[in-house]
């Protein structure tokens, strides 16, 4: 087995490779649609399904190097990062839940916001919290539990709480300055970073005002179905420190390494658990991530071999056969993105594969570069929003003990800049850079 010959290479364009992709969402998706039941086919088994036929119909290597093929796209530095984020997020949130941080931060939350203003508020919190740290996935480790304790005490659904959470991340995910998305949008397209954010903001803002303004709307009709207890100020200090040096810009694996620690030392100063039990709430927590581990590898390893045998080409090469026209050619980088990232479930990953190529067709078609670097970085982040196997929905479902296509009719807001990137294509919006 030549270790050398693998990982860089892709064979030629080929629209067979992206089957596993659709083995996939045949048995998990269309399957539980079918049978009206999102947890009949665990997610873990659809991907194990569509890696064997990933591996079983890859050509020109042996089943030694195809399987090394699917392990090396399994071991990609983007995807290790994903898990030790996963390990420590799984250990801060049960740590924090078995010290009550949970319960006295939802506490909290319904005592300094009025009923009517809990969905809108907590839809804010969190784009404010992408915004300043640039990572959906931080947000969603962060605010998750607390929006699931707040859907336990007001009766609203939690599918639809942890939708308002990930809808707000994706705000911050595609507009903060220090995004991983934003960087690789703005050097793929040779653009100034705040020119980018100008474009990015005239979009994405009046998305999020409309979800905004829904939220408030429907939050008219939220009220508080159990009695809020006394507010355990200590027990906050955990969230404080993860929101505040994650605004700062702290690394999100410290910002969470942080929350951990303060767990535990207030945890076992005010009785809420021994040293021993602190482990153990930590352990339960590293371990009930394990499943998503299990998909997330599955998940890069799969899609590696899609990579290999050229479905990524593939897609690039059909979607730029046709272009004619500006309002074309903007449609194609688009279309190239959003499929790149159906393909690879990492919005950073799709602008890194296609950005060139778009760099390409925005200078022959005479495209704002400002406007390219836009059209990537929002559609990238709208596909990574709505996909079941997206690391930011499959983190939020397993803190929540729900199957990721509950979530996916709640999301509103990834639906709304979607439709509003769409219009702006057609109707050359903002004109300054169209």
């Amino acid at each position: 087995m030549n270790s050398n010959k693998l990982t860089t290479i892709t064979n030629k364009p080929n629209g067979w490779a992206l089957t596993p992709l659709v083995v996939f969402l045949c048995l998990y998706l269309i399957t539980s649609l079918i049978v009206n039941d999102f947890y009949k086919v665990p997610i873990t088994i659809a991907f194990l399904v569509a890696s064997v036929y990933a591996v079983a119909t890859t050509k020109g290597l042996s089943l030694n190097d195809r399987i090394f093929q699917y392990s090396s796209g399994a071991a990609n530095k983007n995807i290790m990062i994903m898990i030790w984020i996963f390990i420590l997020a799984g250990a801060f949130a049960q740590s924090a839940k078995a010290m009550g941080a949970i319960d006295a931060t939802v506490n909290l939350t319904l005592t300094l916001l009025p009923d009517n203003l809990l969905l809108a508020g907590i839809f804010l919190a969190s784009c404010f919290i992408s915004l300043s740290i640039g990572t959906s996935v931080g947000t969603i480790v962060a605010l998750t539990p607390v929006a699931a304790g707040i859907a336990m005490k007001t009766g609203v659904d939690l599918p639809f709480m942890t939708a308002l959470v990930i809808g707000g991340a994706f705000f911050g995910d595609n507009l903060s300055f220090i995004s991983d998305t934003t960087i690789a949008a703005t050097r793929t397209q040779n653009c100034v970073m705040r020119d980018k954010f100008r474009v990015n903001f005239m979009i994405a803002l009046p998305a999020a005002l409309l979800v905004f303004g829904y939220y408030i709307i429907y939050g008219m009709q939220i009220e508080t179905t159990a009695a809020v207890q006394n507010i355990e100020w200590i027990k906050v200090i955990p969230y404080i420190i993860v929101l505040g040096t994650a605004v700062a810009g702290m690394n999100v694996t410290l910002v969470l390494l942080l929350g951990i620690i303060s767990s535990g030392i207030i945890g076992i100063i005010y009785g809420s658990f021994d040293i021993f039990g602190w482990f153990n709430a930590m352990g339960e927590g590293m371990t009930g991530m394990g499943e998503l581990i299990i998909i997330t590898l599955m998940a890069g390893g799969m899609l590696e071999l899609i990579r290999f045998n050229g479905g990524i080409d593939y897609i690039i090469r059909k979607l730029t056969r046709h272009v004619k026209n500006k309002r074309g050619a903007e449609f194609s980088i688009a279309a190239l993105v959003s499929l790149a990232n159906f393909c690879t479930a990492n919005n950073t990953i799709a602008i890194i594969t296609v950005g060139p190529l778009a760099n390409n067709i925005a200078e022959k078609y005479r495209i704002d570069k400002r406007k390219s670097a836009s059209i990537l970085d929002t559609f990238s982040c709208v596909i990574q929003g709505i996909i079941p196997y997206g690391a930011q929905m499959l983190i939020a479902a397993e803190l929540t003990h729900l199957s990721p296509l509950s979530i996916i009719g709640y999301l509103y807001y990834p639906m709304v800049l979607g439709i509003v990137s769409i219009l702006s294509i057609l109707f050359r919006y903002p004109k300054r850079y169209s």
